[in-house]
C-alpha cells in the first residue's frame, strides 16, 4: 500500500488471477483499492492507479460538500442533538492545516478544515457536533464531552481523525483535534 498525505487516499493494489483484462477501482474505508489482473506489470499497475485515482477524485469532487451543505447539515445536527437551541454567525470550510475545526464562541464563527471536505460524511458530522458543542460549553470538560458523545459515532470518528493525523506526522496529542 502506498500512503500519500497530499490529500490523495492511500492506494492498495489487489492482483487477481481470475481477473483477465479489466481494471477496477473503488474507495473502501478511505483507501483506494485498485483491482488488476495478476499478470499486469508494476509500471502498468501504477499507470492505471493514476488514471483511476483521477477518475475517482473527479467523482468525489462532484459530490464534495460546500459551505452551504455544511451550514445545512449543522442546522440538522443542531435540531437532532441540541434541540435547535444553538445559534451561530457562520459555518464554513477554511484553510486549517493543524486543526480539523475551530469555534469562536464569542463571535459565533465555526470553521471546518478544507481537508475535511474529503472525509466520510459521518466524520464531518462528528466535527460539526464537536464544534457546535463549543457554542454551549467552550472548554473540553465533562459537560462538553457529554454533549459530543450524544453523537453515536464520536469514538469511531475520533479514531479515524487520529489515524489521519498520525499518518501526516502531526503530534500524538491530537494535532489540533481537540481530544480533550
Amino acid at each position: 500500500m502506498q500512503d500519500d498525505i497530499s490529500g490523495h487516499p492511500p492506494l492498495r493494489i489487489i492482483a487477481s488471477a481470475r481477473r483477465r483484462r479489466t481494471v477496477q477501482a473503488r474507495i473502501r474505508d478511505g483507501v483506494m483499492e485498485l483491482l488488476v489482473p495478476e499478470r499486469m506489470g508494476r509500471q502498468e499497475r501504477l499507470h492505471w492507479a493514476e488514471l483511476m485515482r483521477a477518475r475517482i477524485e473527479r467523482q468525489l469532487a462532484r459530490t464534495r460538500r460546500t459551505d452551504v451543505d455544511l451550514s445545512r447539515r449543522a442546522e440538522e445536527l443542531n435540531q437532532r442533538f441540541f434541540a435547535g437551541r444553538l445559534s451561530w454567525r457562520s459555518i464554513t470550510f477554511a484553510d486549517q492545516t493543524r486543526r480539523w475545526g475551530s469555534c469562536s464562541t464569542t463571535a459565533g464563527d465555526i470553521r471546518i478544515a478544507n481537508r475535511a471536505a474529503k472525509l466520510p460524511v459521518w466524520v464531518q458530522d462528528y466535527l460539526l457536533v464537536h464544534e457546535l458543542a463549543h457554542l454551549e460549553e467552550p472548554n473540553h470538560g465533562p459537560r462538553f464531552w457529554a454533549l459530543v458523545n450524544r453523537y453515536s459515532l464520536t469514538e469511531r470518528a475520533r479514531g479515524y481523525l487520529m489515524a489521519i493525523d498520525h499518518q501526516a506526522g502531526l503530534p500524538d496529542e491530537g494535532g489540533g483535534l481537540d481530544l480533550g
